[in-house]
């Protein structure tokens, strides 16, 4: 897909989500989160499910734990802009309630068709319901940190998947926040490993994914991880 392809298509899948009917979340939300960021990008940040400042905004991670997932990212010197942020359920739970197996299955084609439009290269699981979907069985307690294999099922067809804290758990307790700071420093590395992994495929069919995935711009990823200067955490470069 080009660029403008690709915009069109998350848009589409936007506007659906905007007047979808098929949970009951539907019958208390004030608008739908459908999420946004770069459709080049290469990085998908999938949290659980909107807030009230999202409700109200119908736009995702706009309060407090948006707030800190930005600072998060400027660790790495990232935008948040040129990342895409979702949620697995696309309305706001009623009071922040944990959202409903049935109203997560009901959102799930949605963010199956973004993962498909975008061909990200890392899935970043924020909160346990997102961990759920991409590391089923797994302990947000222990698998945060870690990094596997993504089952192309989900839509992210040749993706790695780095599980972390939600942002808004590490608002409430500050030893979970030093722990996703350490963690979010593991990211580069994880997106690196995952471009390594998709070159083959990249170098028979081009990846839709953003031009940082071409061979110099690897290459200049490894370096600054490799040596960083001294004042700053080593990044991968996403443009």
């Amino acid at each position: 897909m080009t660029h403008a392809e690709r915009l069109a298509a998350l848009e589409e899948v936007a506007s659906e989500v905007r007047s979808c009917t098929r949970c009951r979340l539907h019958e208390t939300r004030t608008r739908a989160v459908p999420g946004e960021g770069n459709p080049d990008t290469e990085v998908v940040f999938v949290g659980e499910g909107p807030g009230q400042n999202e409700d109200r905004q119908g736009r995702p991670f706009v309060g407090r734990a948006g707030d800190l997932l930005v600072k998060f990212l400027a660790t790495l010197r990232w935008r948040r802009d040129e990342v895409f942020i979702t949620n697995i359920v696309k309305c706001r739970p009623p009071e922040n309630r944990d959202p409903e197996p049935d109203e997560i299955a009901a959102c799930a084609p949605y963010l199956q068709r973004q993962l498909e439009i975008l061909d990200p290269a890392l899935v970043v699981t924020l909160g346990r319901h997102s961990l759920g979907r991409f590391m089923p069985g797994s302990r947000i307690s222990q698998a945060h940190g870690t990094v596997r294999p993504v089952d192309p099922a989900t839509g992210a067809s040749n993706a790695l998947v780095f599980a972390m804290y939600h942002p808004a758990a590490a608002l409430r307790t500050p030893d979970i926040e030093r722990t996703s700071y350490d963690d979010v420093a593991s990211i580069p590395a994880a997106l690196l490993e995952s471009r390594a992994r998709r070159t083959p495929v990249a170098a028979a069919t081009p990846s839709a994914a953003a031009a940082t995935t071409t061979a110099a711009a690897t290459t200049t990823a490894a370096v600054a991880l490799a040596a960083p200067p001294s004042d700053v955490e080593p990044d991968a470069t996403l443009f």
